[in-house]
């Protein structure tokens, strides 16, 4: 199983194979088309992540000690940053997600290339899934 980090360092390799911010953006929808979705039965208002302009939905739960996310998104770019997200995060214990720096956002230059609403949707995602991630830690000490 790879590290967060080792995630993490494959997403900075993948994104400096674009020249410009359109690929990545394509590249960003691309992902987002292979987000695993949520089951439609936790489309629901618990769910909804708050700060978000677009709506996005969050399901977690914990398998074999390790927190598995599960997600949608109305609108296409955000749900590439949510399947970035998933892909960093999900499959980890409490642990190694609440301690993650998550510095590849600012390595692909997507703080940048962010409209400020999205950045605040992109923060407050990353808050719901360490928030989760505290909640099945404690949980389970």
């Amino acid at each position: 199983m790879e590290s967060i980090e080792e995630i993490e360092n494959e997403i900075v390799e993948e994104f400096a194979m674009f020249d410009d911010w359109m690929q990545k953006y394509e590249y960003l929808i691309d992902l987002g088309k292979s987000l695993p979705l949520i089951n439609e039965k936790y489309k629901t208002e618990d769910n909804i992540i708050k700060g978000c302009q677009s709506q996005v939905w969050m399901h977690s739960e914990l398998i074999d000690g390790k927190v598995i996310y599960t997600a949608d998104s109305d609108a296409i770019i955000t749900k590439g940053m949510v399947a970035l997200m998933i892909r960093v995060l999900s499959n980890h214990t409490p642990d190694e997600i609440i301690n993650a720096e998550l510095d590849f956002i600012g390595k692909i230059g997507l703080t940048q290339h962010l409209s400020p609403t999205r950045s605040n949707g992109l923060l407050s995602m990353i808050k719901q899934m360490k928030l989760d991630a505290v909640a099945y830690k404690t949980k389970n000490i």
